[in-house]
């Protein structure tokens, strides 16, 4: 029996192949609620489904694969390291530690008090040539973020002080309200759910625990890359809250476009225009090409729409395994105007010239053209 084709990662999450970080990691806990096996038993529709999710989300969550699969798919990622969605007993939330629904039972009554939490992730776009696209490029960037107060060290609190339990809810960070026989806990406004209020806030920070600066990186953009490649820096996102880890940084890169050379994956494409003269005597041209001219000899008879293969003047591929071609394209000019001279030469070679008609075969070529178009 055929094995079936994988579906799109997007498709499975529901989402937009341009979504966020944030998008992305919403939509795979939706989806890991729905349909965790703790929640359906003996289920294997939704232990497939959560299968699935859970592979998504491995892969859309990381810079680097999600640039691997954005190019070239399932197929890109044979043989890279495989998401394992396999012991769903034990299986641990990617967002940072706990079970799924222990998290969100311990969201529902307030019981991320003064829990860590991780930064923020952030997307840096950056522009680069058309060159330095190919041939890679060492540039530096400005990000700004917010980072931690190295006044108060990330408390909040001005130093020589400390906080101190919220008076509201007794340092709970919970507040509970009683509806007649059903009593609701809600995070505590207060402190907003953290427990502990700052007497004397840091002046710098205005008790937040985090300022905004702008931070300088070197970026090492790699041979071969192109619009929608993403590199992901870890640990150059934003703070933590409450001393957790950063969050990354994505540089998610375009590429202008250039005046000469035309990209098609791997492969350079260049239009070459020649004369009449030059296609029907045969000439010998310099061509530009990324690493330079090449001398391109076109023979006798070279028609309009000609391909001349460089081989190995293409892009360098960023899986390894050297580089595309450059596909050079012959396009026979047709001149708008004649000197006197120009005419008098092209009348001459018109009359000397017997006319080709619909169905002739006057030569290889042409006999090679017929039989395709006439069968």
């Amino acid at each position: 029996m055929a094995s079936t084709a994988k579906r799109d990662y997007y498709e499975i999450l529901g989402i937009d192949r341009r979504a966020n970080a944030h998008e992305i990691k919403k939509a795979y806990r939706k989806l890991a609620v729905k349909y965790h096996p703790d929640k359906n038993p003996d289920d294997p529709k939704a232990e497939e489904a959560f299968k699935e999710a859970a592979e998504a989300y491995g892969v859309l969550s990381d810079g680097e694969k999600r640039s691997v699969y954005d190019r070239y798919g399932h197929e890109g990622l044979r043989g890279g390291p495989q998401v394992n969605a396999d012991v769903f007993r034990e299986f641990t939330d990617i967002f940072g530690g706990g079970s799924i629904f222990e998290d969100l039972f311990s969201d529902f009554f307030g019981g991320r008090r003064g829990r860590v939490a991780r930064g923020s992730d952030l997307r840096y776009d950056l522009e680069v040539t058309f060159e330095e696209a190919v041939r890679g490029t060492e540039t530096r960037i400005l990000v700004p973020r917010a980072e931690l107060c190295e006044r108060c060290g990330g408390s909040g609190a001005s130093p020589g002080t400390q906080k101190r339990p919220c008076p509201t809810c007794g340092g709970q960070g919970q507040v509970r309200l009683q509806q007649g026989f059903l009593v609701v806990a809600r995070p505590c406004g207060h402190c907003r759910g953290t427990g502990q209020f700052i007497p004397e806030p840091c002046s710098t920070c205005s008790g937040t625990g985090q300022v905004a600066k702008e931070r300088e990186l070197t970026l090492k953009i790699p041979a071969g890359v192109d619009t929608g490649s993403r590199m992901r820096l870890a640990g150059e996102g934003e703070a933590g809250v409450r001393g957790g880890p950063p969050g990354d940084l994505y540089v998610v890169l375009s590429v202008k476009r250039h005046k000469t050379f035309r990209r098609e994956g791997e492969d350079i494409y260049l239009e070459l225009p020649v004369t009449f003269p030059q296609a029907a005597l045969g000439a010998e041209l310099e061509v530009p090409t990324i690493d330079g001219v090449e001398i391109v000899s076109l023979p006798e008879g070279t028609q309009s729409g000609t391909v001349v293969k460089l081989r190995g003047k293409g892009v360098p591929r960023l899986q390894g395994g050297g580089r595309g071609d450059q596909l050079v394209v012959v396009s026979v000019v047709t001149p708008q105007k004649l000197t006197k001279e120009q005419r008098a030469l092209l009348e001459k070679l018109s009359d000397i010239t017997p006319p080709v008609r619909v169905g002739e075969r006057s030569h290889e070529k042409d006999r090679s053209f017929f039989e395709k178009l006439f069968g």
